[in-house]
């Protein structure tokens, strides 16, 4: 039964850091037919985690990064624990929308976030190279990590949650008899 586990939680790792690696470079980078970094942070402006630029490059790393971390389980759970970060935030940009990603809802990053949750409390198995490796960090660096990507990723949603996106600010009118534009769906 430990093999099928293993074999389970390799799938897993692979799947969801192999994807969340890719979207990630698809940010930094512009690979897989990415934005790369300057669109990146154009859309991070935009939602109101400013400077985008350091915003957008911290994302894109932690899911890198993350990902290469999460899919070759190496030093657990530091991989998971930055793509739930990033997933956490990911979810709330996608609040608005509703749970369903078929209206760009918050299903596809709260269902990651839920996988990551999952891989950082179960561990990567012995199909990993933690097993492989030996590799293993103290317990203290495990909590300090823990607690710095919570903390990192709610300050990032309330710097999100305080912003007000400018598309959603009517435009004012052009003289005193005007009446301002409907908000865009």
């Amino acid at each position: 039964m430990k093999v099928i586990r293993d074999l389970g939680l390799l799938v897993g790792r692979l799947i969801l850091g192999g994807y969340l690696a890719a979207h990630g470079a698809q940010k930094l980078l512009g690979t897989f037919e990415g934005p790369g970094l300057k669109a990146t942070s154009k859309g991070f402006e935009r939602i109101g985690l400013k400077p985008g630029i350091v915003m957008a490059t911290a994302a894109s790393v932690a899911e890198l990064g993350g990902g290469l971390l999460t899919a070759a389980g190496a030093w657990s759970p530091l991989g998971p624990i930055a793509l739930a970060q990033t997933m956490a935030v990911a979810s709330t940009t996608h609040r608005a929308k509703g749970p369903f990603t078929s209206k760009g809802g918050f299903e596809l990053p709260l269902t990651n976030l839920s996988a990551a949750l999952v891989l950082a409390l179960s561990g990567p198995g012995r199909l990993s190279a933690d097993h492989v490796l030996g590799l293993r960090l103290p317990r203290w660096k495990l909590w300090l990590a823990s607690l710095g990507g919570m903390a990192a990723a709610a300050a990032t949603i309330r710097m999100m949650l305080d912003a007000t996106p400018p598309e959603t600010v009517p435009a004012p009118p052009t003289s005193p008899g005007d009446v301002a534009p409907p908000e865009a769906p």
